[in-house]
């Protein structure tokens, strides 16, 4: 489930006081003042506890929680998030420069504030004002809106705030220090591509997937009927379920069906339904290698480039991709732009994916980023990592990023 809620900017305030070689908020004691207008405050700028009630209103004792790591205050005029200076993916704090993560479970006070209170007062234009705690300081970041959230059973289980102000790459690495280089999947895979597909596919899968408790799946009488290429698959994916895609999905084998006239394998399909995947579908010995076959809705078959087995390296590729925790995302860009943003990653030498907008990918340790166009003159890229370190190849690139995690 997922919410979208915006917050008013707050107002204009009194200038910061110097002291003592620290900048500090100015702290306002007219609690009128502070219920009529929240001032607003220059981002980096340290604050003393006693600023706290200006910001989220002090006509009340405001409510306090610790949310994933993070402090929490809520008053009838604005919610302040004080995080502690962190890159770890499981605690709250700055994600990149324009985002900020909530990691839950949150109490119903939080869940309502930040899912949009289904009864009362409607506490949504309230601003969240966001900062973290840097060395003993507090570092004010601004305010934020949220863009989206999840909950389980009622409950606030992540929220992303989108900061109003991007940080400069000076604050932020003070606010998230950057990770030390971790470890990530080689490439050893990519020699195999053409030489040996299953070798590439298992490299791959067992390099980016971290191992899980293998699941026992049931085993269905279409077993001795797939083509090699999706029992390994099915294989890998017992210890790692990803493999089976986060965007798209792999059908699990007890899940495979034939279309209405029984002529065709479907197993793999859009997240939204919108097209499939398919095979031919015999009583007799499967086709060692077959062509896989794209459809829409009720449109017509149309072949993908590469075989099965291309097929499958290019859909953990793309799933890799679009699941992966860290992410750089570049506007829309022209040929001359895509060379550039590809210069320094490794081409894999596969026939274009995805007959809608033929796609190609290119890889480095730990990072996989796939390029597509339907016209041949824009371009859309995506890429992921399983490390915030894989992303530096791309780091100083004069590209306009949408996102970077980097």
């Amino acid at each position: 489930m997922a919410a979208q809620v915006r917050s008013q900017n707050p107002h204009e305030c009194a200038p910061a006081e110097a002291s003592g070689g620290r900048t500090h908020l100015p702290v306002i004691e007219d609690d009128a003042r502070m219920n009529d207008q929240v001032p607003a405050v220059t981002p980096a700028l340290v604050f003393d506890r006693e600023y706290v009630p200006v910001l989220v209103g002090g006509s009340a004792a405001p409510r306090r929680f610790t949310v994933g790591g993070a402090s929490v205050v809520m008053g009838p005029a604005g919610m302040l998030i004080i995080a502690e200076a962190s890159g770890a993916p499981a605690r709250s704090g700055v994600w990149n420069a324009e985002r900020f993560r909530l990691i839950g479970p949150a109490p119903a006070p939080v869940t309502e504030r930040l899912m949009g209170a289904p009864w009362g007062v409607d506490e949504r234009a309230s601003p969240i004002h966001i900062a973290v705690r840097v060395e003993g300081e507090a570092l004010y970041l601004g305010t934020a809106r949220v863009r989206q959230a999840g909950t389980t059973d009622g409950v606030l289980t992540d929220c992303e705030l989108r900061l109003e102000a991007p940080l400069s790459r000076e604050l932020l690495d003070r606010v998230r220090p950057p990770l030390p280089p971790g470890h990530v999947p080689d490439l050893r895979w990519l020699g195999n591509v053409n030489g040996d597909r299953e070798a590439a596919l298992e490299q791959f899968v067992t390099g980016w997937y971290p191992t899980e408790d293998a699941t026992e799946s049931p085993v269905g009488d279409s077993a001795s009927r797939l083509p090699g290429g999706l029992r390994q698959l099915y294989r890998l994916a017992k210890q790692r379920p990803g493999a089976l895609g986060t965007q798209n999905k792999i059908l699990p084998e007890p899940d495979l069906l034939t279309d209405h006239l029984g002529e065709m394998l479907v197993f793999g399909v859009e997240n939204q339904g919108g097209f499939f995947w398919s095979l031919p579908w015999t009583l007799e010995e499967p086709e060692a290698d077959p062509t896989v076959w794209f459809r829409e809705l009720d449109g017509q078959l149309i072949a993908e480039q590469e075989a099965l087995s291309g097929f499958l390296i290019q859909f953990s590729l793309y799933e890799a991709s679009m699941g992966a925790e860290y992410l750089a995302l570049p506007r829309e860009l022209t040929a001359p732009q895509v060379e550039q943003l590809t210069g320094a990653l490794h081409l894999v030498p596969l026939r274009p994916f995805w007959p809608w907008a033929p796609t190609r990918f290119y890889v480095a340790p730990g990072l996989v980023m796939h390029v597509s166009s339907e016209d041949g003159e824009a371009f859309h890229a995506w890429a992921g990592a399983t490390h915030r370190s894989a992303l530096n190849p791309l780091a100083d690139l004069p590209v306009d990023w949408n996102r970077f995690d980097g």
